[in-house]
């Protein structure tokens, strides 16, 4: 059975400073694979395809160790899936006979996800125990008793959304 969550972060200054710069690192990282693709395709009439970009992805993250290279690789390759996705969803819609919506830029207030796919590549539940100078960010929300399965209400307050940065800070957990 999958169960999922969410949870509102309050991380602190700090925290929420790393946070900000991670997700513009990957809207550069998503904006960057899509001029990658129109200019392949413009220029030379190649198609780009996330296999490939991913497999650029580890030299990009060498050349930019303080920037691409200092967030997780699955993350990022998540980030290009996205962008794959976007694509596929043109072209069926293109097949269908439907409008078709190109895959635009990301703008700051338009790029609000970053995806880690793997618990311990850059995001962790729990790793005290494993990890004791691990960072730490405080979660706001409700789960279901142990054993039930009814999703989670938010408490009082917890609709309001905690705002960072022009972006609110969602942590969603998928339980299997």
């Amino acid at each position: 059975m999958r169960r999922s969550f969410k949870f509102l972060l309050r991380p602190t200054r700090h925290q929420e400073t790393a946070l900000a710069a991670c997700l513009e690192d990957h809207r550069r990282l998503y904006n960057a694979a899509l001029e990658h693709r129109r200019t392949a395709y413009r220029k030379a009439g190649v198609t780009v395809r996330y296999g490939d970009q991913s497999g650029e992805l580890k030299h990009i993250r060498a050349d930019d160790p303080d920037g691409q290279g200092r967030w997780s690789f699955s993350s990022q390759q998540a980030t290009l899936r996205r962008l794959d996705k976007a694509f596929a969803a043109f072209f069926r819609r293109v097949k269908a006979g439907a409008k078709p919506g190109f895959p635009r830029f990301k703008g700051r207030g338009w790029f609000d996800t970053v995806e880690w796919p793997k618990d311990g590549d850059g995001c962790r539940w729990d790793s005290q125990p494993e990890h004791p100078r691990a960072t730490h960010v405080r979660l706001q929300g409700r789960r279901p008793r142990a054993g039930t399965s009814a999703p989670p209400s938010p408490g009082p307050g917890e609709d309001d959304r905690y705002q960072a940065g022009g972006f609110p800070l969602v942590c969603g957990a998928v339980v299997r």
